[in-house]
């Protein structure tokens, strides 16, 4: 049966490309399709000390805007030429056309050296047969320098994709892992990729590409190059993304013990591997055909939409202003502005402003005036880690920020084993009035969020991992809510959760309704507000409380909902209803003994009012009309 499953699901997937084809074909072929150029160019590499070939695709309209463009860089298999990737050229033109890609800049590099197997990497082989070339430089720097100087692209990363098949989808899989600064997404395609090394008849090891001095291959070159060399490199900071489709007729190795490098497992290991890295995000597809256009036309088609959703079109907005941090590693901690100035918090790994740094990261806060001219600066902290979640201004221009902190940060804590919350209070001046830590004394708390209350003092939330205000733990992380006065008094504090994870991670302040706040809850916790909702619903059916939306209705509105004793009615049925029946959920005539416009106005005859008006059995409560 599980075979049967698989069976089908493919089958599916096939027919959706299959239309997807049949689509962008139907769209060639019409007039509404706005055909791209196609053009030969060259561009000097100074790492190779010549010139590299390309063939570039305009999308249509390049020449009459000033319109800047997102780039696709297409890597051609062993063997092939820059050619090889021009028979797509009527699927962009089609996939532009139709809105599924944006217009966008292809650029198709020819890679001739090494016999045309360079595996797009720096070869240290310097043997007469392939000397090694510095390739992968000359590619990822000195082209796309000058595709950037020449053509009106969007010079950035967030803009700009590499794909490739065979050996082209080894070289887009390791561009996008070692230079996430140049691409962010990557078209991978029977990527002829092994792990943790190339089967003996593969002719990656035949040209040179992972050799060093004298030897074509070295199974510590080739291993240092590998994807999962570049996997722990890859930061959160700068994502990339890889789609990856492979044919399920891939080659076979005839060796039973090279099973697993059939390009099939090799391109399944590759996802399942990539896919749990942080920072990366994965597609994958096994599509019907071989190591062969079968798979690579419709692989493209479906790829390229996705690299899209990952891809931005425009140009991203520069940021202006001076920077606040260290060489280190700091976090915003929030910013709160008036007339009068900015207030900044951030978490810093060293000083700011030359105040006294005491290790781990700091709770700094930076107040700067309305010029932008930094006022004080006062940075607080102990030799573990204190961080800031949070800045907001008070009625009297005060500032208040929270945080956690892993050590004792207000001098009454000492050897706390966990982090705890703090709230704290400076004046305009910079001035510390107050400092409170809290939290229970033997497990993880912390403050994500903050908001002044208009009455004075603040609100605080977040998540504690033990027991804040006497309650009890309801299993893992609860939310807490807590209120401070303004001379630093705890007012309140309140922890709700469920089973799983919960988190306040905002709060806000309602006219005549107090405080809000938002944040994640675990499965459990959110079937507890549902069966809470419904119980409130049934006690105020049983106690009659359906008049209101009675009368509304029976008025011609809608529905109308109660909130502490205030009806907020919704807009009356439109004219265009009339003569019209209301219908359920499956297509049939309600029955409703409110009257509507048809029979106010005549339009229904008195036998269907009958049996409209006519009561049904079982109804609970006064008035009740439930549709």
């Amino acid at each position: 049966m599980s075979g049967r499953r698989v069976f089908s699901w493919s089958a599916i997937f096939g027919l959706a490309l299959v239309f997807a084809t049949l689509a962008v074909g139907s769209a060639s072929g019409s007039g509404n399709v706005r055909p791209g150029t196609l053009t030969t160019g060259s561009a000097f590499s100074a790492a190779l000390g010549e010139s590299i070939s390309y063939e570039l695709y305009l999308p249509n309209g390049y020449d009459a805007s000033q319109d800047r463009y997102p780039t696709l860089y297409l890597l051609h298999g062993r063997g092939d030429t820059m050619q090889a990737w021009t028979q797509v050229k009527d699927d962009l033109d089609g996939l532009i056309s139709s809105g599924a890609i944006p217009p966008t800049i292809v650029v198709m590099p020819d890679a001739p050296w090494a016999g045309r197997g360079s595996w797009y990497v720096d070869s240290q082989y310097t043997g007469s047969d392939y000397p090694g070339r510095p390739v992968e430089t000359a590619l990822t720097h000195d082209l796309v320098g000058a595709i950037d100087a020449a053509y009106r692209t969007v010079p950035d990363r967030a803009a700009r994709g590499i794909g490739g098949y065979s050996m082209g989808g080894y070289g887009a899989i390791r561009y996008v892992l070692a230079h996430p600064n140049v691409f962010s997404a990557a078209l991978v395609l029977s990527p002829a990729v092994y792990t943790p090394l190339p089967p003996s008849d593969s002719s990656t090891r035949d040209y040179g590409a992972f050799g060093q001095g004298a030897t074509r291959f070295v199974d510590s070159v080739y291993q240092g190059l590998n994807y999962p060399a570049l996997l722990p490199t890859v930061s959160p900071d700068l994502p990339v993304h890889l789609y990856i489709a492979v044919g399920d007729d891939e080659y076979v190795n005839p060796n039973p013990l090279d099973a697993e490098h059939d390009l099939d497992f090799e391109s399944a290991k590759l996802y399942n591997v990539v896919k749990r890295q942080a920072g990366v995000t994965a597609e994958f597809r096994e599509l019907n055909g071989g190591h062969d256009w079968d798979v690579w036309r419709p692989g493209f088609l479906d790829g390229v939409q996705d690299l899209f959703r990952h891809l931005t079109a425009t140009a991203p907005v520069a940021l202006t202003g001076a920077l606040i941090g260290t060489s280190g590693d700091d976090r915003a901690g929030g910013v709160a502005a008036n007339q009068s100035g900015t207030t900044i918090g951030l978490a810093a790994a060293g000083s700011i402003a030359g105040q006294p740094y005491t290790g781990g990261l700091d709770a700094v806060i930076v107040h700067r005036d309305a010029q932008g001219a930094t006022q004080w600066v006062r940075e607080l902290g102990t030799s573990a880690a204190d961080r800031l979640y949070g800045t907001v201004l008070g009625s009297q221009g005060e500032i208040y920020v929270a945080g956690y902190t892993r050590g004792n940060l207000d001098g009454l804590h000492p050897g706390s084993p966990a982090d705890d919350a703090f709230v704290a209070r400076f004046e305009a001046d910079g001035t510390l009035a107050w400092l409170k830590q809290f939290g229970d004394p033997s497990a993880a708390d912390r403050a994500y969020a903050i908001v002044a209350n208009p009455a004075g003092g603040v609100y605080v939330g977040g998540y504690t991992k033990g027991s804040l205000g006497g309650a009890t733990n309801a299993g893992d992380k609860d939310g807490w809510v807590g209120s401070f006065s303004a001379t630093g008094q705890l007012r309140w504090i309140h922890q709700t959760g469920g089973v799983g994870e919960d988190k306040t991670l905002a709060v806000t302040t309602a006219e005549r309704r107090g405080v809000r706040r938002r944040g994640g809850g675990g499965r459990h916790a959110r079937r507890q507000r549902a069966r809470r909702r419904r119980r409130l619903g049934r006690e105020a059916r049983r106690h009659g409380q359906r008049g209101l939306a009675a009368r509304d209705r029976d008025a011609g509105w809608r529905s109308a909902r109660r909130d502490r004793g205030d009806a907020r009615r919704r807009r009356p049925r439109s004219r265009r209803h009339v003569g019209q029946p209301r219908r359920d959920e499956r297509g049939r005539p309600r029955r409703d003994r409110s009257p509507c416009h048809a029979e106010r106005e005549g339009l229904v005859d008195a036998a269907a009012r009958d049996v409209r008006r006519r009561p049904r059995r079982g109804r609970r409560g006064p008035g009740r009309r439930d549709r």
